[in-house]
């Protein structure tokens, strides 16, 4: 007998970076995801196997519950650490899914590519607080850290608003005409959001006030654009303003200054997918430009 829980993917339209200030983020949860599958075994140990959306097996390990209890680290950092990690953080918030088990066989797949960035990590701890009956923002902060808007969006199946403060999540209604002419490219670059984030409190601005105030008008006018004209001037005023706190280009003055149409980083500066906001459909631009991979609206969001 198995057990079977799933969590969706994520997209940050606005917000990013600024919602560890109390900021309001915008954000969109997509039709790819993940699921963990557990089974029960023996001699107190946990058989571990992840695949890929494509049924390739990326990652395969055995270890113990002593090693998840104890916390037992690699001196390099490996997918086997950082699982053992999080299995421990939630054996701290609840232990009975240790102590009173003989063992589980766990399976996880996505239905995404892995280096997508549409929550490899957040729809697994997402996956694991339902298991073992924890918070998952709690799991969160004490394994991975971040901002928590991945895991709402992973516990959500509409578009939502999101506050760090109280991991606030109000449920919103985006649905525009003009979802035909927003598409998500995928720039062949996974970013790391750790890194990125290092950087914005490296150079964020001392005005905080200000710059959240900002944010929060941007993303209202996103959010409630009527026309597609409406849209693509709040998307680029959010660029705009992020890359004057961060002091970095935004992409596409860096990559696509000759694109006809708005680009927009979704969470971390630099990698993964990007929006695009177009009259005409940009996938032969983008392809001209070594990108293959385009996804309309409907086949992304959920």
């Amino acid at each position: 007998m198995s057990t079977t829980f799933y969590s969706n993917g994520k997209l940050f339209i606005s917000g990013e970076y600024l919602v560890l200030d109390g900021a309001e983020a915008f954000a969109l949860p997509t039709k790819f995801g993940q699921n963990l599958i557990i089974e029960n075994a023996k001699d107190k140990i946990i058989d571990w196997k992840s695949y890929d959306y494509d049924n390739t097996l990326w990652f395969e390990n055995t270890f113990s519950f002593d090693e998840v209890i104890n916390n037992v680290e690699s001196e390099i950092e490996t997918v086997k650490t950082t699982l053992i990690n999080i299995l421990h953080e939630a054996y701290l918030l609840n232990p009975d899914f240790i102590n009173q088990s003989e063992g589980y066989k766990i399976t996880t797949n996505l239905t995404f590519p892995r280096n997508w960035g549409l929550g490899t990590s957040s729809t697994l701890i997402n996956n694991i607080a339902q298991w073992t009956k924890i918070n998952a923002f709690t799991l969160l902060r004490n394994s991975f850290g971040g901002s928590g808007y991945d895991i709402a969006c992973a516990q959500n199946d509409t578009p939502i608003l999101y506050k760090i403060e109280n991991n606030s999540v109000e449920p919103v209604i985006f649905n525009p005409d003009f979802t035909k002419n927003i598409f998500f490219v995928y720039l062949n670059k996974k970013q790391n959001s750790k890194a990125a984030i290092h950087a914005y409190n490296k150079h964020k601005d001392q005005n905080l006030a200000k710059s959240v105030a900002e944010n929060n008008k941007i993303t209202n006018a996103i959010l409630h654009s009527k026309t597609l004209k409406e849209f693509t001037r709040a998307i680029e005023r959010h660029e705009n303003h992020l890359s004057d706190i961060l002091e970095i280009q935004t992409i596409k003055e860096k990559a696509f200054p000759d694109f006809n149409g708005a680009i927009k980083s979704l969470g971390a500066w630099g990698g993964d997918f990007v929006m695009v906001v177009a009259e005409e459909n940009p996938t032969a631009y983008f392809q001209t430009k070594g990108y293959e991979t385009i996804l309309t609206y409907e086949e992304m969001i959920l």
